[in-house]
């Protein structure tokens, strides 16, 4: 199966739309959001088009095709208004015969692991940064995986989401060009 995966919306209704757009151009059988959805929190710069409103509107007609972890600006308020679940911490799916510990990354990343073993893969944003590796930590081999951020990039990298497609760890940038690429084995 196909699963598209984005984080760091910060309620910019224009990067909200055209990952949208990207996320049904993609065939994804469900769109996987790794936190920071609808506020753009107080280190941040407000994103293009701030408006959470229209981002709800959006999101919640595909509340059955969402997967959702809770972000660092993710408050119960938040959830009131999402009709799909956004408070858990972290979700720990099989895809694709892979286990991937989904996060946001404030709480659990690659320097403060989660309870994974070998060959898992740690999935997250919340740094904005992209990411598709390899890492090895206390003698633990996984998979650091981040779709960088839609709407707020830093690093001097672009606005991006990511694909898993089979094996396959892509992230885009919004003209479809690969940014980065791994084979999750």
């Amino acid at each position: 199966m196909k699963y598209f995966i984005a984080s760091d919306i910060h309620g910019s209704a224009y990067w909200c739309e055209k990952m949208l757009e990207k996320y049904k151009e993609s065939g994804a059988s469900r769109l996987i959001l790794l936190g920071d959805i609808l506020y753009h929190g107080p280190r941040n710069d407000l994103p293009r088009d701030y408006a959470p409103k229209k981002v709800i509107a959006m999101l919640n007609p595909l509340k059955n095709q969402i997967y959702a972890v809770r972000g660092n600006c993710e408050a119960e308020v938040d959830q009131m208004v999402l009709e799909f679940p956004v408070m858990a911490d972290y979700a720990l799916l099989s895809l694709n015969g892979h286990t991937i510990y989904a996060t946001h990354g404030h709480l659990f990343n690659e320097d403060a692991l989660p309870p994974i073993s070998d060959g898992d893969a740690l999935l997250h944003g919340h740094t904005h940064l992209l990411k598709a590796e390899k890492l090895e930590k206390d003698g633990i081999r996984f998979y650091h995986l981040n779709p960088g951020s839609t709407s707020l990039p830093k690093g001097g990298n672009p606005n991006t989401y990511a694909v898993l497609d089979g094996d396959t760890f892509t992230v885009y940038d919004f003209d479809e060009h690969v940014v980065k690429e791994i084979t999750l084995l």
